[in-house]
């Protein structure tokens, strides 16, 4: 089979590989389509590397069709599926744990269910385990046309939250009231300090990090949780401790393709039992920013490179 390996200049090359071998839990998948991620960036550029047992190139989620399944599983021969994964996805096949498989919703197209693995269970995971949102609390979302954004702002709405969600662009801003997003900050232009004083939120997952965590940390509501899944403004922040302990907030930093098969494995059936019907009835929607053919795989990693999308960025492999 082909897969997509990095060289030793960074380019990303089609590239002949050997098949892979199915464990005893494993499903054997024909990629159709992959989610590309910001990991896969980070990944190319050796600072992201796959957990043990998972193939060395990039792709964290994909849509295909069974080849084989183990004995006894839920799954057969020639289902179509989609599939959290801890790498190996820019491949024409993947091998996968069971437990990491989900169907496709009803109606939805190969490229539309690549697009849905990764961004979603980072939302669920975080929202519904992690800081344990409720409906009439308030969350914040920043970076909030990314394509975890996108997931994240509807996930929070249909749990019942008020939504505050901040972008940087007018079509961007405009995508977002139209996803509706109660209120929406323009972060080039607004004051985001003085929209969280007059809007404490319960519950903030943030992609950003850097400097602006500690000053937007203490506008939380008393109680409030704020989530860390990345730092695409940086690494360090100053935190000012007074506000910080009498407000009694949490701070926490999460991962998702660290976790256990099993732990990722409980979110995806969250998944399956919460969002998916959502997504069959149209309540919410997979945004999709552009499909891109695998042999142009650098173009797709350019528009997440740019920070030009509005939402999800795909590789057609089949």
């Amino acid at each position: 089979m082909k897969a997509i390996l990095v060289d030793s200049e960074k380019n990303m090359r089609w590239t002949d590989v050997p098949d892979p071998t199915p464990r005893e839990h494993d499903v054997l998948i024909e990629v159709h389509a992959a989610g590309v991620n910001r990991a896969d960036l980070l990944q190319r550029q050796g600072k992201y590397p796959p957990p043990p047992g998972w193939p060395e190139w990039m792709g964290l989620e994909a849509a295909g069709v069974v080849l084989s399944a183990p004995a006894g599983s839920r799954w057969k021969p020639g289902d179509k599926v989609c599939a959290l994964l801890g790498g190996g996805g820019y491949a024409e096949k993947v091998r996968v744990p069971e437990e990491l498989v989900m169907g496709i919703p009803r109606g939805f197209s190969m490229t539309e269910a690549a697009s849905l693995p990764e961004v979603w269970a980072t939302a669920c995971l975080n929202l519904k385990f992690e800081a344990d949102l409720k409906s009439g609390e308030t969350f914040l979302m920043q970076a909030a046309a990314s394509g975890l954004g996108t997931a994240a702002v509807q996930l929070a709405k249909i749990m019942g939250a008020k939504v505050i969600a901040v972008a940087g662009s007018p079509a961007k801003i405009d995508f977002l009231k139209n996803l509706g997003v109660d209120i929406v900050v323009n972060r080039r232009m607004d004051n985001l300090d003085a929209v969280l004083e007059a809007n404490p939120p319960n519950v903030s997952l943030d992609c950003v990090a850097g400097p602006g965590l500690g000053e937007h940390l203490i506008r939380m509501a008393r109680g409030g949780r704020w989530v860390v899944v990345s730092t695409l403004g940086g690494e360090h922040s100053d935190i000012p401790l007074r506000p910080f302990f009498k407000l009694g907030l949490t701070l926490k930093g999460t991962t998702l393709r660290s976790r256990t098969d099993e732990q990722k494995g409980r979110v995806l059936r969250e998944l399956e039992n919460f969002v998916w019907p959502a997504l069959e009835s149209g309540k919410i929607r997979s945004v999709i920013h552009g499909v891109f053919p695998i042999s142009e795989v650098e173009a797709a990693h350019q528009v997440l490179s740019s920070g030009g999308n509005t939402g999800k960025v795909i590789l057609s492999i089949r």
